[in-house]
């Protein structure tokens, strides 16, 4: 039993529900069925880190699917918080944004993101980058176990 195709937990944190519904689509056209946990904002999803509220009992995803422009709480905001915690710092996070401005790449990577991935505008081709982040988070790296 090789565990290569084994699902995982990923929180999307996305305030464009456009953006919302192609990861989904990306995510239910992929052959393995992860589990697909979206928050609109920045606080719901320091919220569903830490396990507070409405979010007591979800899980510590796998990995992280971060925008940069959220409301109430900015990915940066998020991405800092996420890597300042020492029992959340360990989940992988890819920043997957419309910006490709060199300053939020920059900033991103110093805030240790493991990944900057700017959005395709193409709908078929952000599927596509959206499968390849699943394909390489399920069936190459090696996640640490929570």
């Amino acid at each position: 039993m090789g565990d290569q195709h084994t699902s995982i937990d990923v929180l999307l944190v996305e305030d464009d529900p456009g953006d919302v519904l192609m990861t989904r689509e990306a995510f239910a056209d992929n052959k393995v069925a992860n589990n697909l946990y979206v928050v609109n904002d920045g606080v719901k999803a320091m919220e569903f880190l830490r396990k507070e509220g409405e979010f007591a009992d979800a899980p510590t995803p796998d990995l992280l699917l971060l925008d940069l422009n959220l409301p109430r709480m900015d990915g940066r905001e998020v991405l800092a918080a996420v890597k300042a915690d020492p029992a959340l710092r360990l989940i992988p996070v890819v920043v997957l944004t419309t910006s490709e401005a060199q300053e939020d790449v920059l900033r991103s990577y110093s805030l240790h993101a493991n990944a900057y991935v700017t959005k395709p505008v193409d709908f078929e081709r952000f599927i596509e980058v959206v499968r390849q982040i699943d394909d390489f988070f399920v069936s190459v790296v090696k996640l640490p176990k929570h």
